[in-house]
């Protein structure tokens, strides 16, 4: 057999090979290689219609049920004790009985020795509370850490109505300085369509995560104030990171034809699509250890309400920062003149037309004209004379 001769068995493994290595490039690899697996951009009017969907729920939901302040705001007192083999209804009843006042909210949280009874009221008098404590006590007989029954295992704490005041003030200002010190920040570290997207998307995050507590009342406390600041600064800059990947590819977009800003666009956010998925994982297992931990065994109210709303803030300030900004930065980029008119240009090369192909064949273009009668005339000498001639001539520009 000569050595020169083809192969087809080798040629046919190395072809197969080959598709097998496309093949399993075209999964979750290409997710980590960055290589444009999903179309975000191509997508965007499904983001605006799930976007606007969101919006309409939340506000509805702050509009019509309002917020579970907690007694940190509305003021009032909180009753604790150990749970023990006791009732909720059963010391509910006794709390009413022994200060006519119903408790807004009887709960029992933690887990096993470390589960706490828990009654939240109007701010009652000192007197009540002490009515209360021994009405409990005698009743129920809660026991303190040593197992004994006191009661001294009856805790209490109360919160006037103006320092509830004070702290909703704060509350608000804090919000208002946020969003305004997040503002100058994005001004000055991006573009103005990436700045105008981001803050757009931060306050999508606000409005949508508050929507979410209205609607399953989920109590509002100082410790989920702080929670949600944090976790839309989180937001913040992950869209800040998305948006350094799209100015990186989309330098200088404007002078090439081989491909739109949309396009780029869409590239940087896979590119940083597992990224960003990663980030958002790794902030959220120490958020579910928190909330195993210092929640489901201690029952620790605070670290419930400061890891509840990371937890939902982590994830929505992803989906948001991916799917809803990036979108809304080509939407407003693509409202400018330069890229409508490149979208044009890239479309017309793709198509096979090129602006300047055209303009070089009309230069180059032949034009016919009439005949002047004096060629006319020699014409017909030359007829005459059994010449070969034309009815017409071709005339090109002249060439300098």
């Amino acid at each position: 057999m000569n050595s020169t001769q083809s192969d087809p068995v080798g040629a046919n493994t190395a072809a197969g090979n080959i598709n097998a290595e496309e093949h399993r490039a075209t999964g979750i690899e290409r997710l980590y290689e960055g290589k444009g697996a999903i179309d975000f951009i191509g997508r965007s009017k499904l983001w605006y219609t799930i976007s606007v969907v969101l919006l309409v729920i939340s506000i509805a939901a702050i509009a019509l049920r309002g917020f579970n302040l907690g007694i940190d705001f509305e003021g009032g007192t909180k009753m604790s004790m150990p749970a023990g083999d006791l009732v909720v209804d059963q010391v509910e009843d006794t709390f009413v009985e022994a200060t006519g006042v119903t408790p807004e909210l009887t709960q029992i949280v933690g887990a096993g020795d470390s589960r706490t009874l828990e009654i939240n009221s109007e701010r009652l008098t000192q007197e009540q509370i002490d009515t209360a404590r021994e009405a409990i006590y005698k009743a129920h007989e809660p026991k303190d850490a040593d197992g004994k029954a006191s009661p001294d295992a009856i805790g209490d704490s109360t919160v006037s109505e103006s320092w509830g005041s004070t702290i909703t003030e704060r509350m608000i200002l804090s919000m208002v300085i946020f969003l305004i010190a997040a503002a100058v920040y994005v001004a000055v570290r991006l573009q103005r369509n990436m700045a105008i997207a981001a803050m757009v998307a931060l306050l999508f995050d606000g409005v949508v995560i508050m929507g979410i507590y209205a609607l399953f009342g989920l109590e509002v406390t100082p410790a989920m104030i702080i929670g949600l600041l944090t976790v839309l600064t989180f937001s913040l800059y992950d869209t800040v990171i998305v948006f350094d990947k799209v100015k990186e590819n989309t330098e200088g977009v404007l002078d090439s034809r081989r491909s739109t800003y949309a396009e780029e666009a869409n590239l940087a956010v896979n590119e940083t699509l597992m990224r960003s998925i990663s980030t958002s994982v790794i902030s959220a297992l120490p958020i579910i250890a928190l909330m195993i931990v210092a929640v489901w065994l201690l029952g620790v109210g605070t670290l419930q309400d400061l890891a509840m709303i990371q937890l939902i803030g982590v994830v929505e300030g992803v989906i948001s920062s991916l799917f809803l900004a990036t979108s809304l930065l080509v939407t407003l980029t693509n409202m400018q003149k330069p890229y409508k008119k490149h979208n044009q240009e890239v479309a017309d090369f793709r198509a096979g037309v090129s602006s300047e192909d055209e303009a070089s064949v009309s230069k180059t273009a032949k034009r016919t004209v009439s005949v002047p009668s004096g060629a006319a005339d020699v014409e017909a000498s030359d007829e005459g004379s059994g010449a070969e001639s034309s009815a017409t001539t071709t005339w090109r520009p002249t060439r300098g």
